[in-house]
Formats: structure tokens, C-alpha cells, sequence
């Protein structure tokens, strides 16, 4: 990728602006049998207008590109080949499982405080056509409640706030919700903090009306998309497509993309079968982490060690988080090699309580032997 000078001519007052625009290729402005001669100093000139809509067909190309990696890592059209076993082998090695390098990870975290950040679907709970029903067995419930007993825990999710404690009922736990921009904790306060009262903290309440109205306009116009569900998080949107026919993806992506056009104070990305909608303010999953870490006391600790475990690239803030402060580690729940930030592996939610029930046992059992002491 390479910076492009660009002269836009502005045909109705006679000025050429000049920006600079990220290109890959510059016959994205021009083809070669008609591309114009260089304006001095390096610059090309085109017009607004063309700008404009070679811009728009970039980002229709990215919203394909998309469409295309969820359908392409999918399960169903992932086939076993000698190739792609070497490169799930090859992702191993630098991503092992958390489970198999769990005494190098306690090692690790040998005289620091552990702090736990869970996302909760695809993490806690596995992942269901209906995002309504996306429960928590008891079993998961018993161990995430264990859990908090011994390491300040936060659940840091798309979701709702208020939806996910709905799904978790666990009153002792941090709620991160619509992507940490809504995040409250326990009502009593902390046992890790003394004196901490519960933390309140909700980023771009502004958005509030914004992202209603929008709401309401994506329900409306994806109702002829038989499977897509558009989900209110309050302070984010979520058009889930996991229960729409494949060759309808990228007509939804199309229909949320034109709504969106209306409201450049929104930014679309995309997760695990569903377009997120959020706000366009610097906030995000990393971001969370690094408040509730403050709020706990950790801000600038070297005796901290945050643990984070999530499925989604909405998680990556956080994992790219923990490798830039050089404490701790992300975990990512996949069956599939993926670009991630992420030190280790695990492969499902089940593999997950196993990791989590370690790390109670082993808390536990530490503070046996220091009271024999």
C-alpha cells in the first residue's frame, strides 16, 4: 500500500484540492489505456465525482472481502488436506493450546495478581443460531462463580450489559457490555480494591438516540432477508447473518451498508457471522481492559496479570492490548487458525472451563500449603 497524491477538481468553483489517499494500486483512479498526464509535482487529476465513487467501490470491495472470509473459514467449506493440516500445525506452534502450557503459563504469573477478562459467546457459551438462546451451562456458571472467588473477573462482551448479566446472573462479576463502551461492577465494590465503590462507567451516551433510530431502520429493511436478526446492545448494533442463505450475505452487507451512508458518525466492522455497528469514538475491548485495570488499582503495576480469552476480532483490541503493556497474555477460542495477538489457544467454550477449573484448583491448592505454613 502506498500514499497517492490526489488533485480533485472541483468543476463548479474551479478549485483543485489536494489530498492524499491510501491507495494499493493507482489504475483504481485511471485505466491504463486512458490514464492522464502528471500534474506538477507528482500529482494526478481527477474529479470529485470519480473520486468519490472509486472510493464507494473500494469499500464495497472490502465488504465483499468480508463476506468472502466468513464464508471461506467457515467449517462447512474448510476441508482436511495435507495443506491445510501443516498450516493448522504450523498456527500451533506459535498459538499452543493453554491447557498443554498451563504450568509454563502459572510459571509465568508466579508472585503477580491474576485479573480474568472472558468474552462471553463462542467463550463461555457456544455459539447458536438464535443469539437469544446463547445460555451458559451450569456447569460454566459453577466454574466462572469459583473463579471470582480468587482473581477479580470481568465479562467483556458485545452484547448488552444488562443482557449478558442476564445470561451470567453472577452479582460478584465486572460488566463490560457493547464492546466495553458500558461497563459496570459489582455493586458492593471490589474485595481487590478496599474502599472501591461500584464502577460505573458508559462511553458515547450521546450516540444513545442515533443508534435507536438506526435500529429501527435496519429492522425495517432487513426484514425481506429471511435469517437476519438485527440486535440492540444500547450503545452497539449487531446484524446477526448465521441463519441467512449464503448467497444472501452480501446483499444484507449491501442494505446495512447504504443505512449506514446516512450516519458517518457510525463505523461498521465484522465478526463471527454478524456486522457490528458502533460508534466512531477510540473505544473498544482494549480499551476496557485497560480501565478496569485502573479501576482495580493495576494501572501501573508490574505485579499484575491480566488474562484475557475470547473468540471474536473484536477481542484483538484487547490481546494487542496485553502484547504492547508486556503483561499477560490473550487466549483465542478457535478450531481454525487465525491472524491473531493472541499468545495461546484453546479450540471451544468446553476446553475453556477446563482451563478455568485449573487455574481454581490450582489457587486453591496454593492457598492450602500457605496456611500449613
Amino acid at each position: 500500500m502506498t500514499n497517492q497524491n490526489v488533485v480533485v477538481a472541483d468543476t463548479n468553483s474551479g478549485i483543485n484540492l489536494a489530498i492524499t489517499v491510501h491507495v494499493t494500486n493507482s489504475s483504481i483512479f485511471t485505466t491504463a489505456a486512458q490514464k492522464p498526464p502528471a500534474a506538477p509535482g507528482g500529482y494526478i487529476t481527477i474529479s470529485r465525482k470519480k473520486l468519490l465513487k472509486n472510493l464507494e467501490i473500494s469499500g464495497e470491495a472490502r465488504l465483499n472481502a468480508w463476506v468472502n472470509s466468513t464464508r471461506t473459514s467457515s467449517p462447512t467449506h474448510v476441508k482436511s488436506t495435507p495443506s491445510v493440516n501443516d498450516d493448522q500445525s504450523s498456527w500451533i506452534l506459535h498459538h499452543p493450546s493453554a491447557l498443554e502450557m498451563f504450568e509454563q503459563i502459572i510459571d509465568a504469573s508466579k508472585g503477580k495478581q491474576i485479573v480474568m477478562f472472558l468474552d462471553y459467546d463462542g467463550t463461555l457459551s457456544p455459539i447458536v443460531d438464535d443469539p437469544d438462546r446463547a445460555f451458559m451451562s451450569k456447569q460454566m456458571r459453577a466454574t466462572v462463580r469459583k473463579l471470582a472467588r480468587f482473581f477479580p473477573t470481568a465479562i467483556v462482551s458485545g452484547r448488552c450489559r444488562d443482557k449478558v448479566y442476564n445470561f451470567v446472573r453472577l452479582a460478584e462479576l465486572y460488566y463490560a457490555g457493547s464492546h466495553g463502551m458500558d461497563i459496570k461492577g459489582p455493586a458492593k465494590g471490589s474485595k481487590y480494591k478496599k474502599g472501591s465503590e461500584g464502577v460505573v462507567f458508559q462511553a458515547g451516551s450521546e450516540f444513545l438516540p442515533m443508534i435507536d433510530e438506526v435500529y429501527k431502520e435496519l429492522v425495517e429493511k432487513t426484514k425481506t432477508t429471511p435469517g437476519a436478526k438485527v440486535e440492540n446492545n444500547k450503545f452497539c448494533l449487531s446484524v446477526h447473518y448465521r441463519c441467512v442463505d449464503e448467497k444472501k450475505w452480501s446483499g444484507l452487507a449491501q442494505v446495512v451498508k447504504s443505512v449506514l451512508k446516512e450516519y458517518p458518525k457510525l463505523r461498521l466492522s465484522h465478526g463471527r457471522k454478524v456486522l457490528e455497528i458502533r460508534p466512531t469514538i477510540k473505544w473498544d475491548k482494549g480499551k476496557a481492559l485497560e480501565f478496569l485495570l485502573e479501576s482495580l488499582g493495576f494501572a501501573n503495576c508490574t505485579d499484575v496479570f491480566p488474562v484475557y480469552i475470547g473468540d471474536d476480532r473484536t477481542d484483538e483490541d484487547a490481546f494487542k492490548v496485553l502484547r504492547e503493556r508486556g503483561q499477560g497474555f490473550g487466549i483465542l477460542v478457535s478450531k481454525l487458525p487465525k491472524d491473531t495477538s493472541a499468545s495461546y489457544s484453546l479450540q471451544e467454550p468446553t476446553q475453556v472451563m477446563d482451563f478455568l477449573q485449573r487455574l481454581v484448583q490450582w489457587k486453591r491448592l496454593a492457598f492450602q500449603r500457605q496456611s500449613r505454613v
